[in-house]
């Protein structure tokens, strides 16, 4: 007999073939002995926690009788490797649930997992968080600045002859080539995207020790023009922060409430980032998975860190919460049913330009490691070795340098390369324009090609924003192609389909990227483009690290699901 078969009378008595509850019922169940309770009330009694009592895999909670799961047994944290040790003893430990009793009797307990407590947490990971992102932003434009502006208005502009100016492109890029070098050699490798989301899912956090390495790299990465973002760098930045305050501050031992401050951090990061007190957040829980939010317990708490993160940047900066493309000054009005087919043709067409730029990065990858320059000892070489190309690529295409936040409205709009905000000189070497169909495809290539080898030749940062920028490219090839296609639509929608195949972020991309453009309208159709780009890249794993929880229940994964319909044919 199959499971989902089983008859039963309480839920204390309540047992499964083979030490398996049945999940179909458990919420049904606590549910209609609720209303029993409230109806006729009974004495209170001390409920057996046996493992007969309903399941070897839920209890309830001693304090408020919930059932609940062991997924969040208490760990044991070795502070030299990091690595949890699980507590077997299953019957020792209670659920902490969001609210045990009153808000002010959790409040004056301030237990682990309740309401006051994650507020308080969320409190001050947020604040952190925003300023953390604040200053680093601060000192990333003002070496941006020094960089790109103020030494080239000293030293260059009326002592080099014109046709010699250009060389400034590749004189910065090669010395902040080497600085992020030696920052690795000397530092120590401070990790990328695919080890956070590694981290998040065999530890819960990332070690503090890797905060000051990801610093000077990024930096070092992204001053001299470097075609990658600061995305994963605040991540990884805010992620060791919310951590370390887990683990010091509120003297966490919990495995995932540990990862629940760290989720809370890297969505304060993102959302200080973007702007975005929903996107970001969204996007630090997606990207840990390859279909969705697979940790969607701690959704709430970490949307609301984000919006703190989000208060705190802005105050700091003296910004507004606003958009910063601008496509024209007149917005789609509304969006049309058509929209999302169009989204989902050009969503379709991003995911076969991830995948093209997929298998050009693992012959790039093959190159360099056939050099034996991958390992971290050769870090200078390695960044010199892709500088080269970066550097060449930047000096006949200007719009290809830095990592496209501030150049996206410039290349959606076609606009002159002299609009470009920090690329100096802008014509570059041929005086590259982006005035046509042609020219807008020639920039979307550049564009993926440099930031392959920025990915190589071990730059570290994102391709967050620098995917948008392609995106815009590519997009306004397609309007050339097809006038009659709206310019801010198919940008987004092509920006859309090329991110999300990569990271399948799908329900946080396009919130950011409406957010950003402030084109609104446009949302079902850039959602269309998410949805068909992650359908169509399921099966190709960019990053690896991306994997299922392994606490999840069967009934979550396909290969649960067809395990169970086995189980019902026998």
């Amino acid at each position: 007999m199959a499971p989902h078969q089983q008859q039963y009378g309480s839920t204390e008595d309540a047992q499964v073939s083979d030490g398996k509850e049945n999940h179909q019922y458990r919420d049904t169940i606590v549910a209609g002995e609720s209303l029993l309770t409230s109806l006729f009330p009974k004495p209170p009694q001390e409920i057996d926690p046996s493992p007969m009592s309903i399941d070897q895999k839920f209890h309830r909670c001693h304090s408020c009788g919930q059932l609940g799961s062991h997924e969040d047994e208490d760990i044991q944290l070795d502070e030299e490797d990091g690595k949890g040790k699980e507590n077997s003893n299953y019957f020792s430990k209670h659920i902490h649930c969001r609210t045990r009793t009153a808000f002010w009797e959790d409040a004056k307990n301030m237990e682990e997992g309740t309401i006051p407590h994650s507020i308080i947490v969320g409190l001050i990971v947020g604040i952190t968080c925003g300023c953390a992102v604040f200053l680093y932003y601060k000192v990333l434009f003002i070496l941006m600045g020094v960089a790109w502006k103020e030494l080239p208005k000293m030293f260059v502009m009326d002592q080099w002859p014109e046709h010699l100016q250009v060389l400034w492109i590749p004189l910065v890029l090669f010395v902040t080539a080497i600085g992020t070098g030696l920052s690795v050699s000397i530092l120590g490798d401070p990790g990328d995207l695919a080890y956070i989301v590694k981290c998040v899912h065999a530890k819960g956090y990332i070690t503090i020790d890797h905060l000051v390495p990801m610093v000077f790299a990024s930096l070092f990465s992204m001053v001299g023009g470097g075609p990658i973002g600061p995305e994963p760098p605040l991540v990884a930045i805010c992620a060791c922060i919310a951590g370390f305050i887990s683990r010091n501050l509120f003297k966490q031992r919990n495995r995932n409430m540990i990862r629940k401050h760290t989720l809370m951090g890297m969505g304060a990061a993102l959302a200080a980032l973007f702007g975005c007190p929903l996107g970001g957040p969204l996007f630090a829980l997606e990207v840990n998975s390859r279909f969705g939010i697979e940790y969607f317990e701690h959704t709430v708490e970490t949307v609301f860190s984000a919006t703190v993160s989000v208060m705190v940047m802005r105050f700091l900066s003296g910004g507004v919460m606003e958009s910063i493309w601008s496509f024209s000054d007149v917005k789609l009005a509304n969006g049309q049913p058509t929209d999302i087919l169009l989204g989902a043709a050009l969503g379709l067409l991003g995911a076969l330009v991830t995948t093209a730029y997929g298998a050009w990065l693992s012959q790039v990858l093959k190159v360099f490691d056939y050099l034996g320059l991958l390992d971290n000892k050769f870090a200078v070489r390695r960044a010199l070795l892709a500088t080269c190309f970066i550097a060449v690529l930047g000096m006949l295409i200007p719009q290809v340098l830095f990592w496209g936040e501030l150049e996206f409205t410039a290349i959606a709009t076609m606009a002159p390369s002299s609009s470009l905000p920090y690329a100096w000189p802008t014509p570059g070497l041929i005086g590259f324009e982006m005035n046509s169909g042609l020219n807008a495809f020639i920039v979307g290539v550049a564009k993926m090609v440099t930031i392959s080898f920025a990915v190589a030749g071990g730059y570290r940062g994102g391709v967050i924003f620098p995917f948008f920028a392609a995106g815009a490219a590519f997009g306004r090839c397609f309007t050339s192609i097809f006038p009659s296609v709206n310019v801010p639509l198919a940008t987004l929608c092509f920006a859309a389909g090329i991110e999300v195949s990569f990271l399948r972020t799908v329900l946080s991309t396009p919130i950011i990227l409406c957010y950003l453009s402030g084109e609104q309208q446009a949302m079902a159709g850039v959602l269309s483009a998410s949805l068909v780009s992650v359908f169509a890249t399921s099966y190709i794993p960019f990053i690896k690290t991306q994997t299922l929880r392994n606490d999840l229940d069967s009934n979550f994964s396909h290969t649960g699901r067809q395990s169970e319909h086995n189980d019902s044919k026998m």
